[in-house]
């Protein structure tokens, strides 16, 4: 009896792959090059411009102890993140290929750094990034749309089923389309812009009527530790988080040698020009001090100068922090469907709509797990913030070393942009840094981020190496997989088919 059972699942097994094969022969699809320049910068430019540099202000000015520092932080922040970029732009014109810092340590250090990457990332690090930005845009959304006071219990629960609602808008936009979504990109990343422009035009206006009072003895009170000094670097780029994301769609991208390093050296030193004439604008109506203790301060801003107006800027921030979690949500579907299509997640999320040419599955399970993200008391913005900056930057390290290593390596690979070697050099230096410096003030957090990227090891092993599952569980995965293919009409692109083959 048993043996019959065996082999009527066997059978079943066997007719679904074979419905599921004759699918993707007939229609195997793959990305299209869809997104051009412009698309490419409102990318880079979008998801850098979130919440940043209108809520998170404080810890730079707290940090950096003086007015002075507290600008040369900001710039500094950008010429770091433009000179890690710069490596990236080498990496990605060499390896052409979408997934970002999966696709540089696979070729640079094999399999398991590079799953140990891609788990990290499509588990946490993406989801987190996700998830913080959107309790964001919530947040900022709350006390002008329901008037609830700021320190309200109610806030945080209305913040977190507001950003529960945006993110199911934004899985239908990008699922639905590429150019859909690329189009909403373009039109939030304009509306941040606006109130960007609004902020620096208020500063130069309150400049030019003489309201400089905070740039007089500018560098008064600058801390002399090397370690504050550090961590205001450390709370500027959180602000500067996202200039990574083009190196996730290369393959998307229509010209990708001359656009992948154009929307770069464009979209980056402009991020950089409206984040410190933003924040001498904040400086024309705020003190430092005052700065330092605000959680919002573009809010503070507006509820003194605008008056009735005052709810445009939450709305505009809003509005900000969407454009950065679209942006987001759109580079980190496209790693997890490159890792499948790399066998080193489930083949289903490999998969393309026959139709509309958008990776569906992979979309879906990252934004299932940053819905999950926002459920528990804990995943307040702080929290989720101290969390992705220690794994983030363990992983910018491991790619600037992905590049030295490639250099010594592989010297006659093809590289169509090749950075000077002091800058990897140098940015590999701050990395650690910035990795070596969250134990000492979130040990726990730090300790915690570290095991969940090391657990990535026996996983790696017992599901990917070795498969070390009961086989009913994988016949029963596959017959799962093919249902789910056929019913959302779903096809395998021709690299895992060839994969398969060989």
């Amino acid at each position: 009896m048993a043996l019959e059972n065996n082999n009527k699942e066997l059978d079943e097994l066997s007719q679904f792959k074979s419905t599921c094969d004759l699918v993707d022969s007939s229609s195997s699809s793959k990305v299209e090059r869809s997104v051009g320049l412009l698309g490419a910068i409102s990318l880079i430019v979008g998801t850098m411009i979130g919440s940043g540099i209108f809520a998170s202000t404080s810890s730079v000015f707290n940090s950096a102890g003086s007015v002075g520092m507290a600008l040369i932080a900001w710039t500094g922040c950008g010429l770091l993140v433009l000179m890690i970029s710069l490596c990236y732009v080498e990496l990605g014109t060499m390896i052409p290929k979408s997934g970002g810092e999966y696709m540089y340590l696979k070729e640079a250090f094999g399999e398991i750094p590079a799953f140990l990457f891609v788990f990290s990332s499509s588990v946490l690090l993406r989801p987190i990034g996700l998830s913080a930005v959107l309790l964001a845009s919530g947040n900022y959304l709350v006390e002008p749309i329901f008037g609830l006071d700021c320190e309200s219990k109610d806030k945080l629960i209305i913040a977190k089923l507001l950003a529960c609602l945006f993110l199911g808008v934004i899985v239908f936009v990008n699922c639905a389309s590429v150019r859909w979504a690329t189009s909403m990109q373009v039109v939030f990343t304009a509306a941040k812009l606006v109130a960007i422009v609004m902020l620096i035009i208020t500063g130069l206006v309150r400049l030019g009527q003489g309201h400089n009072d905070s740039f007089k003895d500018a560098f008064k009170g600058t801390s002399t530790s090397i370690s504050d000094i550090g961590y205001a670097f450390y709370g500027g780029l959180w602000a500067y988080d996202g200039w990574n994301n083009l190196n996730y769609v290369t393959e998307e991208l229509k010209n990708p040698i001359r656009d992948l390093p154009l929307a770069i050296m464009i979209g980056i030193p402009l991020v950089t020009g409206c984040y410190v004439l933003v924040n001498i604008a904040y400086l024309t109506v705020l003190s430092s001090a005052e700065i330092a203790v605000s959680n919002a301060v573009a809010v503070t801003l507006a509820n003194r100068l605008y008056g009735v107006m005052a709810w445009v800027i939450p709305v505009f921030v809003a509005c900000s922090t969407f454009g950065a979690a679209n942006g987001s949500a759109f580079t980190s579907g496209r790693l997890v469907y490159v890792s499948a299509r790399e066998g080193h997640m489930p083949k289903l999320l490999a998969m393309v709509h026959t139709k509309r040419h958008t990776p569906l599955p992979a979309l879906i399970f990252t934004c299932i797990i940053a819905w999950i993200m926002l459920i528990p008391e804990s995943s307040n913005f702080s929290t989720l913030v101290n969390y992705f900056n220690f794994a983030a930057w363990t992983f910018y390290g491991a790619t600037i070393a992905a590049l030295l290593w490639l250099r010594y390596s592989k010297p006659d690979m093809k590289r169509p942009y090749k950075v000077f070697i002091g800058i990897p050099i140098l940015v590999l230096l701050c990395a650690v840094y910035l990795v070596v410096a969250p134990f000492y003030d979130y040990p726990l957090e730090s300790f915690y981020c570290l095991l969940f990227i090391l657990c990535g090891i026996p996983v790696y092993f017992i599901f990917i190496k070795y498969k070390l599952m009961p086989k009913a569980v994988l016949n029963g995965f596959d017959i799962l997989t093919c249902k789910i293919q056929m019913l959302a009409d779903l096809s395998m692109p021709a690299e895992c088919e060839e994969q398969d083959l060989s």
